[in-house]
């Protein structure tokens, strides 16, 4: 008898990331759906990782990560938000933002506690909750603006609610938390005992003069937060998976229990990197200048289409609705697109756990200018 086994995640498949990069590929095909850059990073840093490996920095890091490194975004968290972070115990390296989330909630949740996300959602929340098994109640967020609505929120509260998750600058649309939302966030805790899990990885792409609304400029927040970042989004290098998870001590400590026995240790020679790259506030101050410059290109020769544009004032992704030209299902659309006009994107129905189609795809911006400019010529044909 062959052995088998039951699964954890029964409706879970191949994701459409996969998928409408394998297209691309197929079809030669300009990829903007899949979010990573299509530039060289910063050669300086390259350069940093070289001589940390030179100079034998290349055995296990720490459990929780190379020190200078914690201390390093210790220091950034005080400039940036006046956080007050212990590095020793608030603060641990993890093999990307999505290991940070999936840690974060595996060490809180217990079967049957309920995780209240927003749709569109990134991807792995809702099977991050489902393996842990506990119980994803989802509140849909409506285009363009895609604000929460916190009464909404307040009726979807139990006794069995465990955590919220929220994801500013948002992954797939661009939408950030405003003042409003973190007065109403403050208040809810008040009434709830929440836990919060914080998707910032995007936090220095924020454009147009507004604030990151992170959570750790607020301490009542950050007492009952995992706040989650990412080097490889934010400095271009996503091959490198690598990021870190912030937390008081008391969460920290459960969050590494499950760290120990998982990954344990990150990839030595580019942490000591990013810690050298950090001295340097302009690595991640000019971020968003760069970022905004390429959206608003892109902005600009999409405007030649008959795709309409939905605000984004973070991330690299902007969504565009396709509603005046074809009233195809997304997935199929998006399919067509890669096919026969040489360009991949993502249909959002697959951020939400219904398939929800308001017939909307999300591009990635983060290219070179001749990329977004052929790519926007190509569906001018449309």
């Amino acid at each position: 008898m062959n052995p088998s086994i039951t699964s954890k995640l029964p409706h879970t498949g191949t994701t459409i990331f996969t998928v409408m990069s394998a297209l691309a590929a197929q079809h030669q095909a300009i990829n903007l759906g899949q979010g990573f850059p299509d530039f060289p990073m910063d050669p300086a840093l390259t350069r940093l990782v070289s001589q940390a490996m030179e100079e034998g920095f290349n055995q296990y890091a720490p459990m929780e990560g190379y020190l200078p490194l914690r201390e390093a975004l210790a220091e950034k968290a005080a400039f940036l938000y006046q956080a007050s972070l212990d590095p020793r115990d608030m603060i641990t390296m993890t093999p990307g933002g999505t290991y940070a989330i999936y840690t974060a909630l595996t060490a809180m949740l217990q079967p049957g506690d309920e995780v209240i996300l927003f749709e569109p959602a990134y991807d792995s929340y809702r099977p991050n909750i489902l393996v842990n098994q506990a119980i994803p109640v989802t509140i849909q967020l409506q285009p363009p603006h895609y604000h929460i609505d916190w009464q909404e929120v307040r009726g979807r509260l139990t006794s069995r609610t465990r955590a919220l998750i929220l994801n500013s600058p948002a992954n797939p649309t661009g939408a950030i938390l405003s003042e409003e939302d973190i007065h109403e966030l403050r208040s809810l805790v008040g009434e709830h005992p929440l836990l919060l899990v914080s998707d910032e990885v995007y936090e220095h792409l924020v454009f147009d003069g507004r604030l990151h609304q992170s959570l750790l400029r607020y301490p009542d927040l950050l007492q009952r937060s995992f706040v989650c970042f990412s080097f490889g989004k934010v400095f271009h290098c996503t091959g490198w998976k690598l990021g870190y998870c912030v937390a008081p001590p008391s969460l920290m400590a459960e969050f590494r229990k499950v760290h120990q026995f998982n990954c344990f240790s990150c990839h030595t020679p580019s942490q000591v990197a990013i810690a050298r790259y950090l001295q340097d506030r302009h690595s991640y101050l000019d971020l968003a200048g760069l970022m905004q410059q390429k959206r608003d290109e892109f902005a600009a020769w999409m405007a030649a289409t008959r795709f309409t544009p939905l605000p984004s004032h973070g991330s690299y992704f902007q969504c565009y609705s396709y509603e005046r030209i074809s009233d195809e299902p997304d997935r199929e659309f998006a399919i067509r697109l890669t096919r026969d006009y040489g360009v991949a994107s993502i249909p959002l129905s697959a951020f939400y756990h219904d398939a929800k189609d308001r017939r909307i795809l999300r591009f990635c911006f983060a290219k070179q200018s001749a990329t977004l400019r052929e790519a926007a010529q190509r569906l001018s044909a449309l």
